[in-house]
C-alpha cells in the first residue's frame, strides 16, 4: 500500500512520528555508547505521554525478536519491522561513519609518530631489533619510538603503542623508558611499557624498575606490573607478565578477560574498528589463545564458542552483538 500503511488489527503506522521516536530510543539505549544523559533523556520523553511508553514496549519487544523471527508474517510485524530497520539502519549508518573518521584521525597520529620515529611498526605488526647497546626491543602493533643514547644515559621515547626491552645491563648508564608523563628506569632487566593509556602500563618479567608518573613513584619487581589507579596513583601488584608479553610470539592469551578487554585488545592488531553494541555481553569472560596475525579468525572463533553475533559492516568495521 502506498503512502502512509496502517497495519493490520494495530494502530502503528510505518511512518508514525511516535513509533518512529521509540524505535530510536530503542536503537540508542541498546548501544553500548549510550549515556546516563542518554537514559536521562529517555525517561522525561516516556513519562510525557502515555502512548510513548507503549510505542517503545512495542519496539523493544521487536527488537528482541528479531533475529529470531523467520518472517514477519503479520501487517503489524511487517511495518514495525521495516520502521525499525529502517531506524537501526541509519544508527549503524552514523556509527560508521564516526568510527571511520575515528580510523582515518588515527592513521594520522600514526603517520605524524612515524616520521618522528627512529624505529616503528605497522598495525598488526611484530617488529625485533637490537639497540646500539646489545639490548633487544620487541615493538607491538601500531609502535612507535624514538632512541637517544648518550655516554651517560640510555633514553627511550615511547611515541605511541606498546615495547617490551630485554635490557643488557650498565649500572654507569641507566636505561629509561618515558611514554607520556611517565618514566620506566632500569639497569639491567626485562619489562614492557605501554602508551595507550591503559591501567597496567608497565610490568616486569626480569629484575627491577622504577616507574614514575605526575611526582608518584613505585618500585616494581618480577612477576609484577604497575597499576595505574583513578586517582594516578601507582602500585605493584602481582601479574602474569609473561601472559602479558606473549604477542612477541605473535600470540594473544586471555585467562577470564572480559569480552569488551579481549575485543580492545584484537582492534589493536587490525585496520579499522571494533565496536561492541551490548554492554553486557562484554562483560562475559573470555579464555582462550588467539594469533595477532589473523584477527578474523580470532572473532570467528569467539562468535561460534560464546554465540555471539558478528555483522562485518564493511572491511573497517566490525559490530559485534548487534541486535539486528
Amino acid at each position: 500500500m502506498a503512502g502512509n500503511e496502517q497495519t493490520e488489527g494495530s494502530g502503528v503506522e510505518s511512518d508514525d512520528p511516535v513509533f518512529e521516536e521509540a524505535a530510536g530510543w530503542v536503537a540508542r539505549l541498546s548501544s553500548a555508547d549510550a549515556t546516563e544523559a542518554d537514559r536521562a533523556a529517555f525517561e522525561v520523553w516516556r513519562s510525557a505521554d502515555p502512548l510513548h511508553a507503549d510505542a517503545y514496549d512495542e519496539m523493544d519487544a521487536l527488537w528482541h525478536r528479531l533475529g529470531q523471527l523467520p518472517e514477519a508474517k503479520s501487517g503489524s510485524d511487517k511495518a514495525a519491522r521495516r520502521l525499525l530497520r529502517r531506524r537501526v539502519t541509519k544508527t549503524v549508518s552514523g556509527i560508521a561513519l564516526a568510527a571511520a573518521l575515528g580510523g582515518i584521525l588515527a592513521d594520522r597520529y600514526g603517520l605524524v609518530d612515524r616520521l618522528r620515529a627512529d624505529l616503528w611498526s605497522g598495525v598488526g605488526e611484530i617488529t625485533h631489533a637490537t639497540l646500539p647497546d646489545g639490548s633487544r626491543i620487541d615493538l607491538n602493533t601500531d609502535t612507535a619510538l624514538i632512541i637517544r643514547f648518550t655516554p651517560q644515559e640510555r633514553r627511550i621515547s615511547l611515541l605511541r603503542g606498546e615495547a617490551s626491552f630485554d635490557v643488557v645491563s650498565d649500572p654507569r648508564r641507566p636505561f629509561t623508558v618515558e611514554a607520556g608523563g611517565l618514566s620506566a628506569r632500569a639497569v639491567g632487566t626485562r619489562f614492557f611499557v605501554r602508551a595507550d593509556g591503559t591501567d597496567q602500563p608497565v610490568g616486569v618479567a626480569e629484575g627491577r624498575v622504577e616507574v614514575g608518573e605526575a611526582g608518584r613513584r613505585s618500585l616494581v619487581s618480577a612477576g609484577e606490573a604497575v597499576h595505574r589507579g583513578s586517582d594516578a596513583s601507582l602500585t605493584a601488584a602481582a601479574a602474569n607478565v609473561e601472559r602479558s608479553m606473549a604477542w612477541r610470539e605473535n600470540r594473544l592469551l586471555f585467562a577470564g578477560q572480559p569480552l569488551s578487554a579481549v575485543l580492545t585488545e584484537l582492534g589493536r592488531y587490525r585496520h579499522g574498528r571494533i565496536l561492541l553494541l551490548d554492554r553486557r555481553l562484554g562483560e562475559r569472560r573470555v579464555t582462550g589463545a588467539f594469533d595477532t596475525r589473523d584477527t578474523d579468525d580470532a572473532l570467528a572463533v569467539i562468535a561460534a564458542t560464546m554465540g555471539v553475533s558478528l555483522h562485518r559492516v564493511s572491511p573497517l568495521l566490525v559490530l559485534v552483538g548487534a541486535p539486528f
